[in-house]
């Protein structure tokens, strides 16, 4: 059987998430991000397109690394005003049976008890299918309004999320036995206490010593997402990840990025394929070539560059606005996505040299991720030739407009691969894990979390 390609849809729960300034386009349906009715539409659109999920980013604080302020992030709606994306998850998963959930939430910003009945309760309500996509945290802004100084630096920040994900996997790994809950009406014991436990975490960063105050949900530990490909994101990854987001400007890039990633599961005990890559792309899509190209065309006329470095700007850790437009980027220190300056060396150093231009063009429709425009055929085939040049799972979709995007991909996109034999015409049945995978609803017995199970974490 021919290698399957996958699909995430990439959204946000705000106006303008990668393609800045086409929340103008007279198209676009962004503004109803705010709605119920927007989001619920969205789900059943990715599931009629047989989607693995839904893949919802966030962020908690402005970008306002550009300039010195968020002025222009807040005149652009650049991933603000944003809402919460959790609160997204029941209202989809109702309309639903089958597409997934990811949902961000950083390590810095909430305490991991309040967040793991948080997860629980998603993962019940939607019978096992969230994701959590984990994040250390990259705005500035973010932490000065929890109190902070500054984020913590880069590779500390990953330490950190090593024990919030240590207190979590206790409690929804460790806590409660699967027979605990008896519902026993004869003898009026809901829950045996002897099989209910109490996690006595006393760390650097947390202390939690009780019980998870929630039974046990379909997957216990929601699947785990992760996005960063700096050298210890990669090693976080490693331990953790069961789906893992990267961004690369050319295909060659994102074959080096695939193998590293591949190389350091198998580092850490795990099978190669144990996690599933998706890379960042956006598809401009019609039923012609020269259809296509005419729609991308009147994209380009509402994207604003501007915009596009404000977002630069705060992925790079670097304000943008103080070099010329026709300066190279070089070699930038950065605290903030390691991988964005990574990415552009690497492809320096394949004979291309980029600009700050460069960087405001190629990402104000997209954002990190390279945009791809043709006919139906023509788009399968390039999806057809990175999966198979690069070794990655699949794709993780933004939009240029929403759901216009969205729609042309189920339109014109995916009844062309599932002719080839290449997508998915039915969802596999159970949870999220078990259609990702294909090994069941729990954490396999090689992941770290598994060995927070009762029974196990003696030898953890």
């Amino acid at each position: 059987m021919p290698r399957q390609i996958r699909f995430n849809a990439f959204d946000m729960n705000c106006v303008a998430h990668q393609s800045s300034g086409l929340w103008r386009h007279p198209d676009d349906r962004s503004r109803d991000y705010n709605t119920i009715e927007y989001w619920t539409s969205l789900a059943q659109l990715l599931e009629k397109g047989r989607f693995d999920g839904i893949f919802i980013a966030d962020v908690l604080g402005t970008y306002d690394v550009y300039g010195g302020n968020d002025e222009a992030a807040i005149r652009h709606g650049a991933q603000v005003p944003v809402n919460d994306p959790v609160l997204l998850v029941s209202a989809m998963a109702a309309v639903t049976e089958h597409l997934g959930f990811g949902v961000t939430a950083g390590t810095a910003y909430e305490h991991p008890y309040p967040f793991a009945r948080r997860m629980t309760t998603l993962d019940h309500l939607t019978r096992g299918r969230v994701g959590w996509n984990v994040v250390t945290g990259y705005l500035p802004s973010a932490a000065r309004n929890l109190g902070n100084e500054d984020q913590l630096e880069h590779d500390d920040r990953y330490d950190h999320a090593d024990e919030y994900l240590e207190v979590l996997y206790k409690l929804w790994e460790g806590s409660w036995e699967d027979d605990a809950v008896v519902f026993d009406r004869e003898t009026g014991v809901f829950t045996d206490p002897t099989k209910v436990h109490h996690i006595g975490h006393q760390g650097k960063h947390f202390t939690v010593p009780g019980i998870h105050i929630s039974e046990p949900s379909p997957q216990r530990t929601p699947v785990i997402y992760q996005a960063g490909a700096s050298p210890r994101g990669v090693a976080f990854a490693a331990g953790n990840a069961e789906a893992i987001f990267v961004a690369a400007p050319t295909r060659e890039v994102l074959k080096a990025t695939v193998g590293r990633i591949r190389d350091a599961l198998e580092a850490a005990g795990r099978d190669r394929y144990s996690a599933r890559i998706y890379t960042l792309l956006t598809i401009v899509t019609d039923a012609t070539p020269e259809a296509a190209q005419a729609k991308y065309a009147d994209y380009r006329r509402y994207a604003s560059d501007e915009g596009a470095l404000v977002f630069m700007s705060g992925w790079m850790g670097i304000d943008l606005s103080q070099y010329d437009l026709d300066e190279p980027v070089g070699n930038v220190p950065s605290n903030a996505i390691r991988s964005v300056i990574a990415n552009y060396e690497e492809s320096a150093a394949n004979g291309e040299t980029f600009t700050v231009r460069d960087i405001a063009e190629g990402g104000a429709i997209g954002g990190l991720g390279p945009t791809i425009v043709g006919s139906g055929e023509e788009i399968a085939d390039l999806l057809q030739d990175w999966v198979e040049y690069t070794d990655v799972d699949g794709f993780n979709l933004a939009y240029a407009i929403t759901p216009g995007t969205f729609e042309d991909i189920v339109e014109h996109v995916v009844p062309v691969l599932q002719a080839r034999g290449v997508y998915p015409t039915e969802y596999a049945d159970g949870t999220l894990r078990e259609k990702l995978h294909g090994r069941g609803d729990r954490l396999p017995e090689e992941h770290r979390g598994a060995g927070f199970r009762v029974g196990a974490r003696a030898a953890v």
